[in-house]
């Protein structure tokens, strides 16, 4: 295993799909019970690193980075990324074997296959509750999101370079420096001294998104 593996990872896979490949990680027994380890929206695998070694070595864990994710393919032009298209890749993934147990912070593939999960977990998972006034604008932004990523598309804005502590303190609210861990490198590679991000242009999160989940977390804990 490379130097910068995750501590108990016994392979590194690369999946193949009709844009490229999905690349994976797994851990634990491959005689074992599989399961499915989905991060959230503009995260990737690296998210279970520090969890799945915790848990009992009895089951096959495999994380996976969704296309426009860490080391996976990005999708085709013209492909959105959003909640169908992942449930579709989590699909071919699976090839029809039953997911024993399945972590997540997207809900939707056991809603759209239950007959494929045994047992669901979810972390940190947002439900994001549209109010009667978006309601009748669904469509308005519905239009604004496909406008925007079309105007993504066709930007040809260079890939920034940063270091590690440029890159955490990026983010909105500044990440701790143990979050470099999620920072996903492929195998075989030195840590470098300098980053740039491989996520795909079209999947930005916009802060009205940003800020109806928190309200919907908010809302939540004070229930």
């Amino acid at each position: 295993m490379a130097e910068n593996a995750a501590p108990g990872l016994i392979s590194e896979l690369k999946l193949a799909v009709p844009w490229g490949h999905i690349a994976a990680k797994a851990w634990g027994s491959l005689q074992g019970p599989p399961v499915l380890c989905l991060h959230g929206w503009l995260d990737n695998a690296n998210s279970f690193d520090r969890l799945i070694p915790l848990l009992l070595p009895d089951f096959y864990y495999v994380a996976m980075d969704f296309g426009g994710h860490g080391l996976s393919s990005h999708y085709s032009p013209g492909v959105p990324y959003n909640l169908q298209t992942f449930v579709s890749e989590i699909r071919r993934v699976v090839a029809g074997k039953k997911q024993s147990v399945y972590f997540s912070a997207v809900w939707g593939f056991s809603c759209t296959f239950p007959e494929m999960v045994d047992k669901l977990t979810l972390l940190d998972t947002l439900l994001f509750p549209l109010e009667s006034n978006e309601m009748e604008n669904l469509l308005t932004y519905k239009r604004r999101a496909i406008e925007h990523m079309l105007q993504i598309e066709a930007s040809q804005e260079p890939s920034h370079v940063f270091s590690l502590k440029q890159l955490l303190q990026s983010q909105r609210t500044a990440l701790t420096t143990s979050a470099g861990s999620c920072v996903r490198i492929p195998s075989g590679s030195c840590r470098p001294t300098s980053y740039s991000s491989s996520e795909s242009g079209p999947i930005p999160f916009s802060h009205p998104q940003g800020d109806m989940g928190a309200r919907s977390l908010r809302e939540g804990a004070l229930a």
